[in-house]
């Protein structure tokens, strides 16, 4: 039914690639495409005995567009779903402007040198214009609509769990529990323990860089920043339990301040660990959450991109990872009349996520949505011009999607609400 071109090979994508092959119906034909081609052949390897989908594999670099480009038009997919790097979202989507395919991603442009003076100049505009200071949003995806409308192809930016999800959740409540949403917490919960005193559970350098950076929310019409990690709250998660949660600047509040009409409050909350904080406080502290270069030995390196290196991979904690993830909205609001309020959400196992595909929980909530999001697009149900947040569209098949392909959810009614 459809050709797709998976970009990146990491612990998101290979589930994306797991669920692609489960769904064979509508993912006839994938292409696995990253640096490491060999990455690429161990994923095929993998899953084409258990599978009526055809897998064939690539090498490419997703820094450069030309190289995407030459082989959108070597294999000729009805879409490329990007799961590589947020560094890399611009030029895979020159590409697929170029060549006239639709675009799916996980996560929100980021700068890989935020340094370069020619970023630094925008970013400071933005913060200026925004009133928040992270080192991601939107503005340079949405900058691409007229022209992918003008292409007639479609872009769906963020379909992973936060953003995706979350948004999906948010356009679910306002069309079937309210007629006006007033506040809308996003609920992080990893509950977790991969045995590690320090590690992440997805890409560090990009990880850290959030973790790090000033939180913010939407309140009455304009952003709040605050110190990071200086709003601290408590929650008793449904199947998990009290966790310290933490307030941060996540790219969804930027998307969902301008489409869920008359909003007053959404705020972003992750929770964190002692032990997580503690080395992270210390190794900010000696400059190792930099990404401006230094000089060691006669060569340049990039502190945060050193740390990455000496971190354990991602995929790799699968196999000790225990505990569940516990991820959802809790919306307050109208609804004839009346003050309404309810609490939406998925929980995870991390276990049962590896017997499943061979990954842990924080993978798994990203990749599921990946495919959901890419299906949505090549069967029609979002195919439209223009570029796209997920609670811009329908989200009544997606949520039906996501009780199918392992993601079921729960809507809790009067749930405990965060202060």
């Amino acid at each position: 039914m459809s050709r797709v071109l998976i970009i990146g090979c990491g612990g998101v994508a290979s589930v994306a690639i797991a669920k692609c092959c489960q769904n064979s119906q509508v993912f006839t034909d994938i292409m696995i495409a990253s640096r490491t081609r060999e990455k690429c052949e161990a994923a095929k390897e993998k899953w084409e005995s258990a599978t009526e989908t055809r897998i064939t594999t690539a090498r490419v670099d997703a820094d450069k567009s030309e190289e995407v480009l030459a082989l959108i038009r070597e294999f000729k997919p009805d879409a490329v779903l990007n799961v590589a790097l947020p560094y890399q979202d611009l030029t895979i989507m020159d590409a697929c402007l170029a060549a006239g395919v639709d675009y799916i991603d996980t996560a929100n442009y980021e700068a890989e040198d935020t340094e370069d003076p020619r970023w630094r100049g925008i970013y400071e505009a933005r913060c200026k214009r925004e009133g928040f200071s992270a080192y991601f949003d939107y503005s340079w995806q949405w900058a691409y609509r007229e022209r992918f409308q003008e292409a007639g192809i479609t872009a769906l930016l963020g379909s992973g769990f936060d953003p995706g999800v979350t948004s999906v959740f948010s356009a679910y409540a306002l069309k079937h529990y309210f007629d006006q949403i007033h506040s809308i917490d996003i609920l992080d919960c990893n509950g977790g323990d991969h045995g590690y005193p320090f590690a992440t559970n997805f890409n560090p350098e990009i990880n850290l860089r959030e973790v790090s950076a000033p939180g913010s929310y939407w309140e009455d019409g304009h952003w709040v920043e605050v110190e990071p990690m200086s709003i601290r709250r408590e929650y008793d998660f449904p199947q998990v339990g009290k966790k310290d949660m933490y307030l941060l600047h996540h790219e969804e509040i930027e998307s969902l301040a301008r489409n869920i009409p008359g909003v007053k409050r959404i705020r972003f909350f992750m929770t964190f660990g002692q032990s997580y904080l503690t080395h992270m406080k210390c190794l900010e502290n000696v400059g190792m959450l930099s990404t401006k270069p230094v000089s060691f030995e006669g060569r340049d390196i990039v502190p945060i991109q050193f740390l990455k290196a000496l971190l354990p991979d991602p995929a790799s904690l699968g196999p000790r990872t225990v505990g569940k993830t516990n991820i959802g909205c809790i919306f307050t609001g109208i609804k004839d009349g009346k003050e309404r309020s309810i609490y939406i959400y998925n929980v995870c196992d991390h276990q049962e996520c590896y017997r499943e595909v061979g990954s842990q929980a924080i993978s798994y909530t990203t990749g599921v949505p990946a495919m959901i999001g890419t299906m949505m697009v090549v069967s029609g149900q979002w195919k439209k011009p223009g570029v796209f947040n997920l609670e811009e569209l329908d989200p009544d098949p997606y949520m039906e999607a996501l009780n199918q392909w392992g993601l079921p959810w729960v809507v809790e009614e009067n749930p405990r609400l965060v202060e």
